[in-house]
């Protein structure tokens, strides 16, 4: 090894460098790496609890209100009195709207409830 300080001090901090950066970039992919597997699972269990709202909203009724689902990948549509509800896209403005669209759905059901009730 070179007995220049300013040599080795140099030689040093691109070692150094290299090693952060290495290290940030594997940090950086594992992070983006567990933040995709979260978004798919909270999207797997977003599609679960739609099905068991469907599943129970068709035990209530007593008749089939929603199409069978396909789990393969097709396009999956919900429909319930006019409203339709397309499960079958992840992006998250879409997922946006789909919420929308069943709160938009809750306060009609809701406002029949009440109609019904009275």
């Amino acid at each position: 090894m070179n007995n220049n300080p300013v040599t080795n001090a140099f030689f040093f901090g691109r070692a150094l460098a290299e090693f952060m950066s290495e290290k940030l970039e594997e940090s950086f992919t594992n992070t983006m790496s567990d933040l995709g597997k979260f978004d798919a699972e909270q999207r797997e269990n977003l599609r679960k609890f739609m099905e068991e709202v469907q599943l129970r909203a068709e035990r209530a009724s007593g008749t089939t209100v929603y199409p069978s689902t396909n789990h393969n990948g097709s396009q999956r549509t919900s429909s319930y009195q006019g409203i339709n509800i397309d499960t079958s896209s992840t992006n998250s403005e879409d997922l946006q709207t789909m919420l929308d669209q069943l709160r938009a759905e809750i306060a009609t059901l809701r406002t029949e409830l009440k109609k019904y009730r009275n």
